[in-house]
């Protein structure tokens, strides 16, 4: 019976930065549904993703296992599906599983949806309006938008399901990726205010590697008249052009977000409806952060923090306390070993991740990891975003950028000269200043290395390019 194992809806969108969210303390807009899982359940205030770029970032949740393992290092290389993933393993222990929404693993033969009993996804970035999906391996045109298009679905599908067996839906909404289209209902929302600039919207770039300089994703330089539906009024300075390019930025994307919000509403409602709120975890996370005008960007791929920070709010009544609140470091890698330990499944020798469901029950284990590897692949890409790796602890981060395409699938082969930035996140938490190579770190910096060159030997990242001073 379901009774006996809990349900889990696991709602992802895609590019929705913690900071866009009323929950984890926002300037800028408020989510009253999100909130109520997190009101409801636990906030994860240092929740990270392992590369932060859409593809890899959800093969990672997928699979359980790191790029280099699954494969999926950039937005290029598709995703192999017949590699374990937890949803299988759920599938072969009874659960019923289905993915509604965005996939963005690759389309056609083994990078299909694979060991799901449903799927209807979007091809590829998907439409905001009137969108094409893929249902099962055949395409479907719809009406309407795609955020409430998701959500319909995701209930019909919890509708026609085995009510006697426990579920796993994966309700990925496409929303807030770039283009940033609004639906008609939200088109005006902020049209009579400005939304608040971030602390660090004018930065220079002084004081850090030259990889921030260089990187390609400026709201005063490359947002394009697609991303601002138009140009930008004649007449204006510099400095009032970019204050008017971010204005047009963010309010379109908080305007996709108050649509997911408005959704995700919906979902809870039905969950309360049907009496499966009780034995049902629900998860809202993103497949990473996104910069919002913080260093006056938008876009992510970073280990900077507004990138390499994923929302993630759980709710589940009968084990975690209502309105609780977790500084403990969790990784998107992570995610499967939790599932499987609340659905009574072994996990897998070859996951890397750990479960984290001590956290949830209000315990951290002695153990628990205090430091996270990174790894971005796809060198100078779409935003022109250097290779780097690096290692983040609660208190300082370490970052090489290796600079260099090392063949990988949509990476430019075009090699950097490498560098590397260290912040100490209690006095420099914006991350303006490298400390890099100042004598009063050194030892901290050594001891960074060591424990990063240990991290790439744990998950097996220590055939590539070995970092150098």
């Amino acid at each position: 019976m379901s009774t006996e194992r809990p349900n889990i809806v696991f709602i992802m969108s895609d590019d929705h930065a913690s900071h866009a969210m009323s929950c984890y303390g926002s300037r800028i807009n408020e989510t009253p549904n999100l909130d109520r899982i997190a009101n409801e359940g636990m906030r994860f205030d240092n929740c990270f993703c392992t590369n932060s770029i859409c593809a890899p970032s959800r093969a990672v949740i997928l699979t359980g296992t790191y790029n280099h393992i699954n494969g999926v290092t950039t937005l290029s290389t598709p995703i192999d599906g017949r590699q374990q993933s937890f949803i299988k393993l759920l599938g072969g222990e009874g659960y019923q599983t289905a993915v509604v929404g965005k996939w963005h693993l690759g389309h056609g033969g083994h990078s299909d949806p694979q060991g799901f009993d449903y799927w209807n996804v979007l091809p590829g970035q998907g439409d905001y309006h009137n969108p094409t999906m893929i249902e099962m391996g055949e395409e479907k045109q719809y009406k309407g938008y795609v955020t409430d298009i998701i959500t319909d679905l995701s209930i019909d599908w919890l509708g026609s399901r085995d009510k006697e067996r426990p579920f796993c839906l994966m309700y990925h909404h496409k929303a807030p990726h770039r283009w940033w289209e609004p639906d008609d209902k939200h088109a005006d929302m902020y049209e009579d205010i400005d939304i608040p600039e971030p602390e660090t919207f004018w930065d220079d770039y002084s004081n850090r590697a030259s990889a921030a300089s260089e990187a390609k994703m400026r709201v005063d330089r490359d947002l394009n008249e697609r991303d601002l539906k138009g140009p930008a009024p004649d007449g204006l300075s510099p400095e009032e052009e970019k204050r008017w390019k971010y204005q047009r930025y963010i309010k379109d994307y908080l305007r996709c977000v108050a649509s997911v919000d408005d959704n995700i509403g919906r979902m809870l409602d039905y969950l309360d409806e049907q009496g499966l709120a009780e034995n049902t975890i629900v998860v809202y996370t993103s497949d990473q952060g996104f910069f919002l005008g913080d260093h006056g960007w938008y876009d992510k791929r970073f280990m900077y923090e507004e990138s390499l920070r994923m929302p993630f709010i759980i709710r589940y009544p009968k084990e975690i306390a209502a309105g609780s609140v977790n500084d403990d470091m969790i990784l998107n890698v992570d995610f499967p070993a939790t599932f499987l330990d609340y659905a009574g499944i072994e996990k897998p020798e070859e996951f890397q991740g750990t479960s984290f469901r001590p956290l949830l029950q209000g315990s951290t284990p002695d153990d628990w990891q205090t430091a996270m590897y990174y790894r971005y692949w796809m060198h100078l890409a779409h935003h022109n975003v250097y290779a780097h790796y690096g290692i983040r602890t609660h208190k300082h981060k370490l970052i090489y950028y290796y600079a260099d395409a090392l063949g990988q699938g949509g990476a430019v082969d075009d090699t950097k000269e490498p560098e590397w930035e260290l912040f100490d996140l209690d006095k420099d938490p914006l991350e303006m200043n490298s400390v890099y190579g100042d004598p009063a770190y050194a030892e901290i910096t050594s001891k960074l290395k060591d424990e990063m060159h240990r991290l790439q030997a744990e998950v097996g990242d220590d055939r590539y390019h070995r970092d150098v001073d």
